[in-house]
């Protein structure tokens, strides 16, 4: 068989008996992912139990989402969650039992009315027309309803003027290849984006850092620097800035639309979380709305509505679309219409506003539990932001280090050397991913032991 449970470990309740060790087994590694576990009636005739035992065993083990049956054959050990595999380096990437703190997962656990939309797309007669080459930037009802859910947030825009791209990094990268040259230089923030670093550097773009305080960056700070060089471009995240979590005021992106008005910079608007806020307050404004010829805007859909559809609507003026299409088409020749047609069916049936006030309400609460355990630690954050920015103080530990300490206590972060612009880390912190443990119980002890890990080693 290929598990075989300790009889003499067995107690009464045999059957929760028996799904503990059947856990203790998947999460120690003991059994991989994929594993076919031995036939019910089997294992009950080797541990000389009734049948149902084994059957409310490995039921109860189901709901936990640890394995999952396949009529006509068998049991299986289910896969690894996403569990720190996107940054590379991720110590503790991959094992299980190790508390999710590092990736920002955006509450995956909230896929019901995915699951839904996903049926229902699969029941339309047209499918065949997705399964082409064709409409390289979406289908033309898939567009029009992704501009309908960017103007949500504030951005005015039409069919025409909106691509569907496999993510936000898909974005970025397709607009360094298509809007910029090699050697032209981009204003970021002084900690930004990890994966916008990893691309510019591919593309050979220079960042460039640019101060700012609680309310981001600095309008005159930016003025300064695109007098000092010069400056093709900048990226800002508005709202609940990856990693910082700051997010400006009006009149802080009134201030720098000016200062990117004037120099002629071109804009790339990363807005992650503007969504959830657009749901929730009134009077939302956009970067892209003061600045629509000079901006693409990139509506953060994939980690508010279901991080495992590669899907994002972009908008983009006339200027841009032509060289921004061509982008677009050399890099992927076209996103995934499968994924982009359950986006669609998530907005059109108002199934993704309802995952937005889901995620909103967990959001609310995992910020209310981070600020139990690390009271007044951390600068304020958005009440629906999915990770916190946490300052530590001054020690001989490298980031790589401190990461590894903590992945053998059991959880995964990251440091803030993967967030910072070469040349710039004045001082250090972490990122913590409050949306990715899984349950609140988890974040919690997550929590607790990065707490008592910092406490510790007087971090």
């Amino acid at each position: 068989m290929s598990w075989k449970p300790d009889v003499t470990k067995l107690s009464y309740p045999c059957y929760l008996s028996l799904a503990n060790q059947l856990e203790e087994a998947i999460v120690s590694g003991q059994l991989a992912p994929g594993s076919r576990l031995p036939p019910q009636r089997e294992l009950a005739d080797y541990l000389n139990l009734n049948f149902t035992t084994v059957t409310r065993a490995y039921n109860l083990c189901r709901d936990k989402k640890l394995i999952y049956g396949v009529t006509g054959r068998g049991s299986f050990v289910a896969p690894l969650p996403a569990e720190g595999q996107f940054l590379p380096g991720g110590s503790g990437a991959g094992q299980r039992g190790v508390i999710e703190l590092g990736i920002v997962n955006g509450f995956g656990t909230v896929c019901d009315s995915v699951i839904e939309a996903t049926r229902s797309v699969l029941q339309k007669g047209y499918l065949e027309q997705l399964y082409s080459y064709s409409e390289p930037s979406g289908h033309l009802h898939q567009r029009s309803a992704g501009a309908r859910w960017l103007s949500e947030m504030d951005v005015k825009t039409d069919s025409e003027h909106t691509a569907l791209f496999s993510g936000a990094q898909n974005v970025l990268s397709a607009a360094l290849l298509a809007l910029f040259k090699l050697g032209d230089r981009i204003a970021t923030d002084e900690y930004t984006y990890s994966n916008l670093i990893g691309a510019a550097r591919l593309f050979h773009i220079q960042l460039v850092p640019v101060p700012g305080d609680a309310s981001g960056m600095c309008p005159e700070q930016l003025r300064r620097k695109c007098r000092e060089k010069k400056i093709a471009g900048i990226f800002l995240m508005p709202n609940c800035a990856n990693p910082t979590t700051r997010t400006m005021s009006e009149k802080r992106k009134s201030a720098l639309a000016e200062v990117i008005g004037e120099y002629g910079l071109i804009l790339l608007e990363d807005d992650n979380i503007g969504a959830l806020l657009a749901a929730s307050e009134a009077g939302y404004r956009s970067l892209f709305s003061r600045l629509s010829e000079q901006t693409v805007y990139i509506g953060g859909s994939t980690m508010n509505l279901c991080s495992g559809l590669r899907v994002v609507f972009a908008a983009f003026p006339e200027a841009f679309r032509a060289r921004l299409l061509n982008g677009l088409y050399h890099l992927n020749i076209k996103t995934s219409s499968l994924d982009a047609e359950i986006m669609t069916e998530l907005i059109v049936s108002g199934k993704a506003i309802q995952i937005l006030k889901q995620k909103q309400s967990l959001a609310e609460k995992a910020n209310r539990l981070f600020e139990q355990i690390f009271p007044g630690r951390c600068e304020p954050a958005p009440k629906g932001c999915f990770f916190r920015w946490l300052p530590l103080r001054a020690s001989g530990l490298d980031g790589m280090e401190m990461e590894r300490q903590l992945s053998l206590r059991g959880v995964t972060v990251y440091h803030s050397y993967r967030f910072a612009v070469p040349k710039h880390e004045a001082r250090q912190y972490l990122r913590v991913s409050i949306s990715s443990a899984g349950s609140e119980e988890r974040l919690s002890k997550g929590l607790r032991i990065l707490s008592e890990y910092l406490q510790t080693n007087q971090l």
